[in-house]
């Protein structure tokens, strides 16, 4: 029994040895802790440091990134088509390629036309298609539309080929590509019937090439010089019907009346000359062999 008492003394006061020994080191602990805040904090303070000078970085880059479609040259063929009412269509055509040739364009065709029989030029129309760079585009149809007294018509079209024409870049890049690689294993082919296998499959490359760069300055030519059609007319001319009187109206009739006589006429005309060969070439040869055929018939009645 004694044992078990001492044993349990011990036991007690081990405990309360333990216990002040762990409040003795958790009485400096709260130090410790503010202290390692401080130092962690350091680090934490210098990544976020990091993150905020590297974030700018990224976003600019996104932003770069973003704006990169932005940025691109894009190509749009723009072409328009201008009705123009002008006094003197010709002085007009000249000012239009006056005004083509000032932005740094040019005159494709020019073509003026007489309407009717008018004389005296007041029914002529021009027609000019000039070609302007596209930066000069809507500062040219504004001074255009100066040239005229007034607007008739105005039409404008747009053509965004931005994607292709980088579509066919990307292939000319892999065509050029390909042909380099064709013209090593040229190189190395050892014999010749190998030689001309690459070299047909060369041709074939370089003809993919040729028609691709082709489309690809067709494009450029079109998106890099706006067309624009104009169409220059006289002002119509307004006529206005004066009301007449009896004898005005009778007159009238009578001419309509010999109007109508005269074409009958001329008709009947047309039909007679129209039927003469069809009298001279079919009646005319039947009524002869009628006539024969009758005397025939005739003469052998009157023999006994």
């Amino acid at each position: 029994m004694r044992i078990v008492i001492t044993l349990l003394l011990t036991g007690a006061l081990l405990l309360a040895a333990a216990c002040s020994t762990y409040r003795n080191e958790s009485q400096p602990a709260p130090a410790q802790k503010s202290s390692a805040p401080a130092t962690t904090t350091a680090p934490q303070s210098a990544s976020q440091a990091g993150q905020q000078t590297s974030v700018p970085k990224l976003s600019a880059a996104a932003e770069q990134a973003q704006s990169s479609p932005a940025e691109i040259n894009r190509k749009i063929i723009r072409n328009a088509e201008i009705g123009l009412e002008s006094p003197d269509p010709e002085e007009g055509l000249r000012k239009i390629a006056s005004i083509a040739e000032a932005k740094g364009g040019f005159v494709v065709t020019s073509e003026v036309k007489q309407e009717g029989s008018d004389a005296s030029g007041a029914s002529k129309t021009a027609t000019v298609v000039a070609r302007v760079p596209a930066a000069q585009f809507e500062t040219t149809i504004e001074e255009i539309r100066r040239v005229g007294s007034r607007i008739l018509q105005e039409k404008r079209t747009g053509q965004d080929v931005t994607e292709e024409f980088i579509d066919l870049e990307a292939r000319i890049r892999t065509k050029r590509a390909l042909e380099a690689q064709f013209l090593e294993i040229m190189k190395q082919a050892q014999k010749v019937s190998e030689a001309l296998e690459v070299q047909r499959q060369l041709a074939e490359v370089r003809t993919e090439i040729e028609q691709l760069e082709g489309r690809r300055r067709f494009l450029e030519n079109q998106s890099s010089l706006s067309t624009i059609t104009v169409k220059l007319e006289p002002p119509v001319s307004i006529v206005v019907a004066t009301p007449g009187g009896f004898f005005s109206e009778v007159k009238q009739a009578l001419s309509d009346g010999l109007r109508v006589a005269v074409a009958i006429l001329l008709g009947l005309i047309r039909v007679a000359l129209a039927l003469l060969p069809i009298l001279v070439l079919i009646v005319l040869p039947l009524l002869l062999l009628v006539r024969y055929l009758l005397r025939r018939t005739k003469r052998r009645g009157e023999i006994p």
